[in-house]
């Protein structure tokens, strides 16, 4: 599954290409992918026909796309979606199921094409309302505007992310002291802090000498900063090579694939030493998925 990095790359990919820019007409070849726009607010095309879309902005996982008429184009990539930038009359692309056309007063027209083999991503026009904290929604690069204030209402439950400027360490802090779940678990758990998924949780707890199962509660201020500071490392690092899914279907806004595992310490690192002591990593069931760690470095206390 695409995560933060992967989001982030094509955020910042079709920035410049969305702002300022008029859809001048949609293309849906999927109905399933519209399945979280909401038909009583108005059929999803005459939503966006004609009108301006302001900017590029992400919270987590999620990116939204404002538009002059105060609502939002909200997109999640889901398992295997795809934003693709693309030349009109060019080939379609694989799994095509939406195409915005649009008209840039700088780069002229272009196709903002969402592809999605598994279709379990979406795009959906939906209304913004103000965000608890009356602070900016999200992370949107240089964009400012009287929509910065605002989140899409499918996204207002979404916390915020370590890389946002506006997130809150205190807060999280305090909400933590009082989890007892496993600390992978809580960082999992996209109310406390968004953006994370298995990947880099395995790469911030290797980095943290954390153990997946360790109480939250149990965790002293000093870990929980020295946890954060871990994931804002490993996050940072990814956007420099470009994210680590591992999904094919993953590319960036111009088709280019976006494989960056070769810097991985922990995850999918079974059976080779450890970085630090040699001791080899393994790989343990959690949950549906994976954790790896160290067993030495990484002990549960």
């Amino acid at each position: 599954m695409p995560e933060l990095p992967e989001v982030e790359v094509v955020r910042a990919g079709v920035e410049p290409a969305v702002t300022g820019a008029t859809v001048t007409a949609v293309e849906i070849f999927e109905p399933r992918s519209l399945r979280r726009h909401d038909p009583l607010s108005g059929p999803f095309a005459e939503q966006l026909e004609g009108h301006v879309l302001l900017g590029a902005v992400r919270r987590g996982k999620f990116l939204w796309l404002p538009i002059d008429t105060g609502r939002a184009l909200v997109i999640h990539l889901g398992m295997s979606g795809q934003v693709l930038l693309r030349e009109p009359g060019s080939a379609a692309d694989r799994q095509l199921r939406v195409r915005l056309h649009l008209d840039h007063p700088d780069h002229g027209e272009l196709w903002l094409n969402f592809a999605d083999q598994r279709i379990f991503g979406s795009m959906a026009v939906d209304r913004m309302q103000p965000t608890a904290d009356g602070l900016p929604g999200g992370f949107a690069g240089a964009g400012v505007g009287a929509w910065s204030g605002l989140i899409p209402g499918q996204v207002a439950h979404i916390a915020r992310d370590p890389l946002d400027p506006d997130f809150g360490t205190d807060a999280a802090l305090s909400a933590l002291a009082r989890r007892g779940s496993g600390i992978k678990r809580v960082l999992l758990d996209q109310t406390w802090v968004s953006g994370i998924g298995n990947i880099y949780a395995d790469e911030a707890l290797f980095a943290a000498g954390l153990h997946y199962d360790q109480p939250a509660s149990s965790l002293s201020r000093a870990e929980v900063i020295r946890l954060l500071d871990a994931v804002r490392t490993v996050l940072q690092r990814a956007l420099a090579e470009g994210g680590t899914s591992f999904d094919a279907q993953y590319v960036n806004v111009n088709g280019q694939s976006g494989y960056f595992s070769h810097s991985l310490a922990a995850y999918g690192q079974q059976g080779k030493p450890c970085p630090r002591c040699g001791t080899p990593i393994v790989r343990e069931q959690f949950m549906n998925r994976s954790s790896h760690l160290c067993p030495v470095c990484q002990r549960l206390r």
